[in-house]
């Protein structure tokens, strides 16, 4: 990996929800639910919910990454885990800031599958080597990213929180 990174701004963040809804409408794809993972997936979720009039978000929480370019052995889910009879026969589209390894996004796209009509992804940035190729990328990148979100250290940190009380 490059030691330049993607700088992504809330301008450009802007322009990249409204690029991906133009290629998923112009797809023909109207999805029923869109599937936020959390935490990065909530800002495209809600970016793509605007944009697609689409009003039934729901929210995976996925933990796999613990820092820059460390992660767990596997991704897992967090509770609440949403209930199938909610996506059932249902179009859902996946949203994520990015399919870094894919890992993430491939237990969530499992999930979804068994249960639902059909299921798509959509995410900010695609890796090369994401082990799920998405149906809509805003842009292709090997390069680490800075998010708006996330480029700033909290402004709490709540292992001190817990250490502390």
């Amino acid at each position: 990996m490059s030691d330049e990174r993607e700088n992504l701004t809330y301008e450009l963040f802007g322009t990249a929800m409204r690029d991906m809804a133009r290629a998923i409408a112009d797809d023909g794809y109207e999805p029923d639910i869109i599937l936020s993972i959390a935490r990065g997936g909530l800002f495209v979720a809600g970016g793509l919910g605007y944009a697609l009039d689409v009003k039934n978000l729901h929210v995976m929480n996925v933990e796999f990454y613990t820092g820059v370019g460390t992660t767990l052995d596997m991704p897992v889910m967090l509770p609440p885990v949403p209930n199938v009879v909610d996506l059932s026969k249902k179009k859902v589209l996946v949203a994520d800031d990015v399919a870094d390894t894919g890992k993430t996004l491939k237990l969530v796209h499992d999930f979804c599958a068994e249960h639902t009509a059909e299921v798509r992804s959509a995410v900010i940035y695609e890796k090369p080597q994401s082990l799920v190729k998405c149906e809509y990328v805003w842009k292709h990148t090997d390069r680490w990213i800075n998010f708006p979100w996330s480029v700033e250290p909290p402004v709490v940190h709540r292992e001190d929180q817990v250490r502390d009380a």
